[in-house]
Order: structure tokens, then C-alpha cells, then sequence
């Protein structure tokens, strides 16, 4: 009896057939693409990721046709390619939606109310863990940590920022994004498709308007390390984790009193 995974691209006691080509046009346009992505490395093979970016930008996720000319443009083997293409999370390998919505999840915020905004987001989408809605807008998933938490809870789409999140202003996103309605991140550039993210990490210039002037930045609790590694110093304060505003401790009022 033949055993098989279609989601994972394996089957076990019969060969699968080969993976189809691209179009003429299509290969040709990605073939000039692979080529300045490749002239990028002193060894080819070190271009397998933006690569796979690459063929991602085309389709939405990495198919068996994409990691086959991966394959071809870089002498390797469709084992080799689907060895890598399997052990990123950020390389999906199945159709998925215009905006990949994840909502982090780990120790910080879920404390914070993570978990109950992801619940909240399963229930209205209608979706679980992975899961795409059907009109191929959203793609929901819980993630790991993003670096962003102190402003957390931390939702990000496409790998856009949205921070302080509440179950309802989440909501209200992904309402957003399915009605087509402009959504702008907390920071960061303007939000784009799936499709053009991959684009950009393959190492394509980011033609958004404003890209490059709508950086963010790491909030305060972020950046006192970097202030401490400078020689800066400040009084130390306690922050309670549902206030917004901090409080000076006991340490800090000592501190004023011996005027340091």
C-alpha cells in the first residue's frame, strides 16, 4: 500500500513525477532575477535563500516548481533545496493568504494578553493555527518572539509591526486588511502583499513610498542597554506591567536625595 503527503511533498513506495516547469516568460523573467541574485556571492550556493524568496514572490509559497529551478540555477539537488525550504518557517510550502497575520505568543505577550487576542482572531476568521480564510485574504499563525517587548502584545503582518494590540483593535485589523481598507503598522514601512515582502527579501530594492524614512525605532525599555554601553545612566524605575505610566521606586527617590 502506497502511503503519501501531499502537504509535505513526500511519498513513500512510489516515485513522485517531476515538478512542472514555469511558463517560457515566467522562468525567463525569474531567470534574470536569479542571475543578479547570484552575481550577489562569491558561491552560488549561498544564494539558495534569497532565492528561495524568490520563487516565493511568485506564487505565495515555495511549490515543488519553484524549488526545482532553485535546483537547476544553483547545480544543487531538489533534496538539498527542499532540506532548506523545509527548516525556515519563513518559506510557507502551501497556497496561503495576501497577509500573513501572527500574533506572538510567547512568555511576554501572551502574558499580556496575547493568547486571549490570538483565541479572539481563531473565533472571528473562522480559521485555526495556519489556516487561511477563504476569501485568500488572511493567514492566521502564532509566533515566536519578534523583539518587541516592550510593546507588547505584538501583532505583525507580513512582518510589519502593529503594537499594543487588544483583542478588538485586532479585529478591527484583519477587518481591515479582507475590506481592503488602508492599514498603516505602528512603524515601519507602508504595509504591501506577501508576495511583494518576498520580493524585498530577496534582496530587491523596496519601492514603497517612504520605505526607508518610515523606520522605526526600539521603545525606551529597548535602548538601555545601548544608553548604559554609551555612559549614560538614569534612575531606575518601576514600571507596572498594565500602567502606562512609570513610577520612580525607592532606588530612584535615593538617588535624588544624595543628588546623583
Amino acid at each position: 500500500m502506497t502511503t503519501s503527503s501531499s502537504e509535505h511533498g513526500v511519498s513513500l513506495g512510489m516515485p513522485e513525477p517531476p515538478a512542472p516547469a514555469y511558463p517560457d516568460d515566467v522562468r525567463e523573467r525569474l531567470a534574470a532575477d536569479a542571475r543578479e541574485i547570484v552575481a550577489r556571492y562569491p558561491d552560488s550556493r549561498s544564494a539558495l535563500l534569497p532565492l528561495l524568496h524568490l520563487v516565493q514572490s511568485e506564487e505565495g509559497h515555495v511549490t515543488r516548481t519553484g524549488m526545482r529551478f532553485c535546483a537547476e540555477t544553483l547545480g544543487l539537488t531538489t533534496a538539498e533545496v527542499t532540506a532548506v525550504a523545509t527548516f525556515y518557517t519563513m518559506y510557507r510550502r502551501r497556497p496561503s493568504g495576501d497577509y500573513q497575520v501572527g500574533v506572538c505568543t510567547n512568555t511576554l505577550c501572551a502574558v499580556m494578553g496575547g493568547d486571549a487576542i490570538f483565541e479572539s482572531l481563531q473565533e472571528h476568521l473562522g480559521v485555526g493555527n495556519g489556516e487561511t480564510t477563504d476569501d485568500g485574504k488572511v493567514t492566521l499563525e502564532h509566533i515566536e518572539c519578534n523583539a518587541a517587548c516592550d510593546f507588547a502584545p505584538v501583532v505583525m503582518v507580513n512582518w510589519e509591526f502593529f503594537d499594543n494590540q487588544t483583542p478588538g483593535s485586532a479585529r478591527d485589523l484583519v477587518d481591515d486588511l479582507r475590506a481592503g481598507r488602508e492599514v498603516r503598522p505602528t512603524r515601519g514601512a507602508r504595509m504591501c502583499t506577501f508576495k511583494e515582502t518576498a520580493r524585498i527579501l530577496a534582496g530587491f530594492p523596496d519601492e514603497r513610498p517612504g520605505a526607508v524614512e518610515e523606520g522605526g525605532s526600539a521603545g525606551p525599555a529597548s535602548l538601555v542597554g545601548l544608553r548604559l554601553a554609551k555612559g549614560e545612566s538614569a534612575p531606575p524605575r518601576v514600571v507596572h506591567p498594565r500602567s502606562q505610566e512609570p513610577q520612580d521606586g525607592p532606588s530612584s527617590r535615593r538617588a535624588e536625595e544624595e543628588g546623583e
